[in-house]
């Protein structure tokens, strides 16, 4: 079935999940098998190996890649196992520039796994282009960008670093969790690479963990497959189908969450007690027309100070539908505290130069009734 020309809410329901050619089942199968039965020496049906090659993960990864309009897409078993993959192909000596406020767990990985590989990791405000046009050297590799960055929002011109970065042979991978598929399409404006944790909006339910690489080359297709086979860590097919499971209702959660994304962000940007409020959708925001250039809504997450570590610890405490929880995208809204959870990772000083203090509160707002959400926030900041 081609569903190319579809608009995007048939897509999410029918790229890579037509009915099962054996059964007609209307569910894309989970196919449990390890192994598969050979048809001769070198030959098989199409898979031989389920870490090579799986039913149910060829179908999600042909879902994902239609989604991003990518031409190949690659599931692995969390967002930090996709970046992974990411950078597994660079060589020692090969220089890689990254947004300067990204997640934590990436600085992580790239600061205490992939730099001892002798792959040198350059952190710039990859808002400023003229940051990123001066952090070029001749062995750049890779610009790895966030947009909306975690926690503080900050968001990245796609198509101005991609129009920089190919100028000079230069990939660009983007982060796409926070908007998911329906609000933003970096391939489309210019970037090379897309990068997600499945875990967040893409399943939707927190319920499964899970990443995701979408190339634009035949040579991204070439590439990942190798890390899949040689490397492993791809998702199980459960999970896949879990993700399946959960893209089929993308486009109406999405629009669930960023309208009660919205109501609350306007709540917040008047209420005495919040400081610093990170949404780009507010028209105050310095950001609000990047955004609405280069995005297709302004999504639900957002993040704002209070006075204290203590102040936040109170909030924390006193809220009853927002659960105090990690990570977002799911049904549910959360709250966190990102000094001690997303960030809890670096240290103090990097911390600080990321602008997180210790009274920054995320928040991932879900599809429950938006009034029900103000009025949970609102008496929770009573406390503070």
């Amino acid at each position: 079935m081609s569903t190319s020309p579809c608009k995007y809410s048939t897509l999410a329901v029918h790229a890579g999940q037509y009915p099962d050619p054996l059964t007609g089942a209307v569910n894309v199968p989970v196919y449990l098998s390890s192994t598969f039965e050979l048809t001769g020496i070198g030959t098989d049906r199409g898979w031989d190996y389920s870490r090579a090659g799986n039913p149910t993960r060829d179908r999600l990864e042909e879902a994902l890649a239609a989604l991003e309009g990518g031409t190949s897409a690659h599931a692995f078993t969390t967002g930090m196992a996709a970046i992974s993959a990411l950078v597994a192909m660079l060589r020692a000596g090969d220089h890689l520039i990254c947004s300067k406020d990204v997640y934590a767990g990436t600085v992580r990985l790239f600061d205490r796994i992939v730099s001892g590989y002798g792959i040198e990791i350059e952190y710039v405000d990859t808002s400023n282009l003229e940051a990123v046009a001066a952090a070029i050297r001749p062995s750049t590799k890779l610009i790895h960008i966030e947009t909306p960055s975690n926690p503080l929002m900050v968001l990245t011109d796609i198509a101005g670093v991609s129009q920089i970065a190919h100028a000079r042979g230069i990939e660009v991978s983007v982060d796409n969790t926070f908007l998911s598929p329906v609000l933003q399409s970096p391939l489309a404006l210019g970037a090379d690479i897309v990068m997600h944790s499945t875990t967040k909006y893409l399943n939707g339910h927190s319920d499964g963990l899970g990443g995701a690489l979408i190339g634009s080359t035949p040579e991204h297709k070439e590439r990942f497959l190798l890390v899949q086979k040689a490397a492993g860590g791809v998702m199980s097919p459960f999970e896949c189908f879990l993700v399946l499971r959960g893209i089929k209702t993308l486009p109406l959660r999405i629009k669930q969450h960023e309208e009660n994304g919205r109501a609350v962000a306007e709540f917040l940007s008047t209420h005495p007690k919040v400081n610093k409020l990170a949404y780009p959708g507010l028209k105050s925001n310095p950001q609000y027309d990047l955004a609405v250039k280069q995005q297709k809504g302004f999504g639900s997450m957002m993040s704002f100070e209070v006075e204290s570590r203590e102040a936040a610890g109170r909030f924390l405490a006193a809220i009853k539908i927002f659960l105090s929880a990690e990570s977002l995208g799911g049904v549910e809204s959360l709250a966190s505290h990102s000094a001690t959870t997303t960030h809890g990772s670096v240290s103090e000083e990097v911390r600080a130069s990321m602008g997180i203090t210790q009274g920054r509160i995320r928040l991932s707002i879900g599809i429950e009734d938006k009034e029900d959400l103000i009025a949970d926030l609102e008496q929770a900041l009573a406390a503070v």
